[in-house]
Parts: C-alpha cells; structure tokens; sequence
C-alpha cells in the first residue's frame, strides 16, 4: 500500500500536518504496519506508541535497523528514514490500522459492549441468539475471541487497535457477518477502538473497577460514555436502533435521557421497552416472561441469578435492535447453557450438590454471585 494513502488517512483525522505528505516519497510502498519494534519486518511502517512500561520511540532506531521504511511518532527521533510526527500516536496506529486492512468493521454489523460487569455473559447470550438467527458470528472478549469454529486466546478483552483490525479482517475473510465485541475502558481510554465502525452499543452497568488506571470513578465514567457520546454518532448504520442500555442502574438512566440516537432501555420499570413481566429464580436457571417492542417472550435460561436477567434483557434488545424475531431471540437465549467461569455450573455425578464456578472481580460482580446463591440455596454455601 501506497506510503501516501495512509498518510493522508491520519491527515483526514486530523493527526498531522498536511506536509507530511512532502517529507516521505510519493512511489513509498508500505508492506506491513507495526507498534513493537521487534516485530518490524523489511518495508514496515513502525508506529511509535508510549506504553506504561516502555516508550516506543526509544525503539525507533531498533525498527530501522529491521527494515521500517518510516517511522511516525509524538516527537523527533534520530533514525535515517522519513519519520511523521502526530498528536496521538494511538489514535493514528488505529486509524494507519483499519485503512491498511480495508477497515473491515465497515463491512460487517459490530455490536459494541461495554460496562463494568456482564460483559461476557452478555456477549455469549447475544452470539447465541446470532447464530440462531443464522448469522455467521464473530466474538471478541475477555475469554477468547472466536469464529468460524476457531477459538484463539485473548490476553486482554479489547486487543491493540492494530490487532484487533486484524482479527476483524481475518474475520471478514472466513465469512463472519456479525461481530460481537466486548469494549473495556482501557480500550476506549487507549483509543483501541478508534476507527471502527460500530453499530450498536450495549451498556451493562458501573461499579467501582480499574482505579488503578483510572483517576477516580469520574474518570471511568467518562471512558465508558465515550463508546455513547463519540464512536456511536461518528458512524452511520443500516440498524434505526443504535443502543441498548440497562435503564436500572443510576448511569445507565443518565445516559440513556442524554442519548440522541435512537435506543432501547432495558429493565424491571415499566417505562422500559424491553422489562420483565415475571420472574422466577432456582439453581437450574431463570425462568421468565419479556416484554418487548414485538410482543411478549417467554424464556427458560440455563443461567442463574437476577444480574444473568439484566443480561438477558440487554441481549434481547440487541436482538431487537438486529431485527431478529421474538420467537428466534427466545431460541438463541435458551440454546446457551451455560459461560465459563460466570456462575458455571459444574456437574455432580452424584447429583447432590450444586457447584458453581466463578470469576467475580469486583466488589459489585462478588457481592451478586453471593447473593444468587444465598437466595436460591437450600443448604449450606461453602466458598
């Protein structure tokens, strides 16, 4: 790909002067695009990114030496190849990312999920409920990402703009019609996902999590409204309906009076499109009625507790928002039994206890998965 056309994707963003255009050769091909220096191969394009442990300009001269044809960066460095500055290294790797692969999130439907818990419960109901609807679907998130019946780890739940652009290529490329994707907030702190085209975002809930990156709760709020307030109006989408956001939790009703594209609200009030009309709870699941848009659904879920409820209402409302059926959202909602390590239940041969598994690691995540089960058990709880 032509040196020039990258630079002029950063230059339309706004992330550097337009003369750069005059500093690098207008016959410069680039062959590949890379942020750690140790990966570059010959003909690369090295983005320089100050991380927390280690600042990526002080590599620049190691990028050269494997080939990097240009460098691009926040400051000056002294290497014998053109070097672009910008104002923001990661916001330009994220867009030098998705020019570079097509931007592949533009052709495909992506679901954006962010929030302090419930994310990937969240994500399993609504691949459940894609696939029931005969999509073809991808999944990014904290426990792996996955498609086309391969399953890859993950190290952290959103990966670094220039791989997760690639993994959507990769997608796009098996055949992946519909992207689900979990969004924590150091994503949208980092700009990870800066460049991709998302048409609705899902909205779980806030409680106290990532202080040790965050300044203070303010601070994370802030991050998390941003997928709401920036990445959803900057794109336009086939889908009338843009969000869906859990109306219960304090935040979530703050943000669903302040959104102004269209969305669904989710929760036990009446002022809710997507509610609950009935409930009941017990150690084999949750067995509910909906009410949605689109009439009333009646739905059995393998999954416990009153939190995997809100989880089921968000999911239903993307799948309203996908305008997928009643009858095929209650089918993908039943269809999944069970998401490891979010209250999994292990089987007991003996059939005389039940065993849960889970991977609580918030004070709020914690206290719910406790709760659950004090409610629903009849004997002792032994943690």
């Amino acid at each position: 790909m032509k040196m020039a056309h990258l630079l002029a994707s950063i230059i339309d963003r706004g992330l550097c002067d337009p003369a750069a255009l005059q500093t690098v050769p207008g016959h410069l091909s680039v062959a590949s695009v890379h942020y750690r220096a140790q990966e570059v191969t010959p003909g690369g394009l090295f983005v320089a990114v100050k991380g927390f442990a280690a600042d990526g300009h002080d590599f620049a001269a190691q990028a050269v030496a494997r080939g990097a044809a240009v460098v691009i960066g926040e400051r000056p460095v002294q290497v014998d190849v053109p070097v672009v500055q910008v104002s923001d290294s990661r916001k330009a790797l994220a867009v030098l990312a998705a020019e570079y692969f097509g931007h592949p999130s533009r052709r495909m439907t992506v679901v954006g999920i962010t929030g302090t818990n419930g994310k990937t419960t969240t994500s399993y109901l609504i691949e459940a409920i894609a696939k029931a609807a005969g999509f073809s679907v991808g999944v990014i998130g904290t426990i792996n990402y996955r498609y086309a019946g391969q399953t890859f780890d993950n190290p952290v739940t959103t990966p670094e703009s220039l791989d997760l652009q690639r993994i959507l290529s990769e997608m796009h490329a098996a055949g992946v019609t519909h992207v689900v994707m979990e969004i924590s907030s150091h994503a949208l702190a980092l700009h990870r996902v800066y460049g991709c085209h998302i048409d609705v975002a899902v909205f779980t809930n806030l409680s106290q999590d990532h202080l040790d990156f965050h300044v203070d709760m303010a601070d994370y709020w802030a991050c998390k409204r941003m997928l709401f307030d920036e990445y959803l109006p900057a794109v336009e989408s086939q889908l009338t309906m843009r969000a869906v956001v859990n109306g219960d939790d304090p935040k979530g009703q703050a943000l669903a009076e302040g959104l102004d594209l269209p969305h669904l609200t989710t929760g036990w009030h009446d002022q809710h499109p997507i509610r609950v009309i009935h409930a009941r709870f017990d150690l084999n699941g949750i067995h509910t009625r909906i009410q949605t848009p689109f009439g009333e659904i009646a739905v059995n879920s393998a999954l416990a507790g009153r939190h995997n409820l809100e989880n089921i209402l968000n999911a239903v409302g993307v799948g309203i928002a996908l305008k997928i059926e009643p009858v095929t959202i209650k089918m993908g909602i039943e269809s999944l039994e069970m998401v490891p390590g979010r209250l999994e239940r292990i089987p007991d041969p003996a059939n005389r206890r039940f065993v849960f598994v889970d991977y609580a690691h918030t004070p709020d995540a914690l206290v719910k998965a406790l709760q659950t089960l004090s409610d629903l058990a009849q004997g002792r709880i032994i943690c």
